[in-house]
């Protein structure tokens, strides 16, 4: 009997750095990684900063992996093994999946596989900022093997120990390693052998969050983007995508307010906007986007030389 393909669930909130761990285990484990990405919005951002890193990628979209999803991801992890064989199989779901259900699911409808163990990635600096806990978040957390304290670097050094201590409330069984930008020994991951089981919950995923997306060959104005996203509805708590500036292009990631851009080739800007009824705000957030764009000259007369 061959062995079974080990599973590695990647899960925890909209913006949390699962990604980021993503990138940075295909970086620097050589192994033969197949990767399952579970995203939330029209446009699969995540995969395509994936994309090109000699990697398989199945991707489900349009849904959560934890409940409308779960026939097509027993699909998906059935045709990597048949095909690619990989020695080990990633999964990311989306920041708002409940990971109860997948778990159960990979226990009980892939027997050639098994769950080697629950990675739940936590932003340090969202906790601190929002301390009230959701539902989903406290079920990723109770979920997890192990869980990543990430962003550290974004708060007090006072302020992680207390933080520790209610994911350990939480969770008293996981492992707690605190990171920037899910910079960890990708090794600490894998071989975990999770051996607990559960059963069949009731699962009710209630959507609560809504997004829309944006897409444009336009170049735009580096400074007027700034000023847009700093002016972002309160109620938009995740933004991520590919924006064109004229002497470049960069990977934009927004979370609650806090936002980076990181150098990236893309052809075109592509954006993604997640929150809470939100979906009355889009006009004016796009009609604010639009007003960001450049002409072609206007972009060839402003690029530097």
């Amino acid at each position: 009997m061959s062995p079974r393909t080990p599973i590695t669930l990647i899960t925890g909130p909209l913006g949390s750095g699962k990604t980021t761990l993503l990138r940075h285990i295909l970086a620097t484990r050589p192994a033969k990684i197949a990767i399952v990405m579970n995203e939330f919005g029209e446009i699969a951002i995540d995969t395509k900063v994936i994309e090109g890193k000699n990697v398989r990628i199945s991707e489900l979209g349009g849904g959560c992996v934890c409940c409308s999803l779960l026939g097509e991801f027993e699909t998906a992890v059935n045709e990597i093994i048949e095909k690619v064989a990989p020695e080990i199989i990633v999964v990311e779901t989306t920041g708002l999946a409940e990971p109860e259900a997948l778990v159960f699911n990979i226990q009980e409808a892939l027997p050639q596989c098994r769950l080697d163990g629950v990675v739940s990635v936590i932003d340090a600096d969202m906790l601190i900022r929002f301390p009230e806990l959701g539902h989903t978040t406290r079920l990723q957390i109770e979920a997890a093997d192990i869980l990543l304290l990430n962003k550290i670097d974004l708060i007090e050094p006072s302020q992680i120990e207390p933080l520790e201590r209610k994911l350990r409330k939480i969770n008293p069984s996981a492992s707690i390693i605190r990171t920037e930008r899910c910079q960890i020994d990708p090794e600490l991951l894998f071989g975990i052998g999770r051996e607990k089981e559960i059963a069949l919950a009731l699962h009710e995923h209630q959507q609560k969050f809504e997004s829309f997306t944006f897409s444009s060959d336009n170049i735009f104005s580096r400074d007027c983007f700034e000023r847009f996203v700093n002016r972002l509805p309160a109620n938009v708590i995740r933004a991520k995508g590919f924006i064109r500036f004229p002497d470049d292009a960069q990977l934009f990631n927004f979370v609650a307010g806090r936002w980076e851009l990181e150098p990236f080739e893309t052809g075109r800007t592509e954006l993604v906007f997640i929150g809470k009824g939100i979906a009355v705000e889009k006009s004016v957030v796009l009609r604010a986007l639009k007003e960001c764009a450049r002409t072609n000259d206007e972009a060839r007369m402003t690029k530097p030389k």
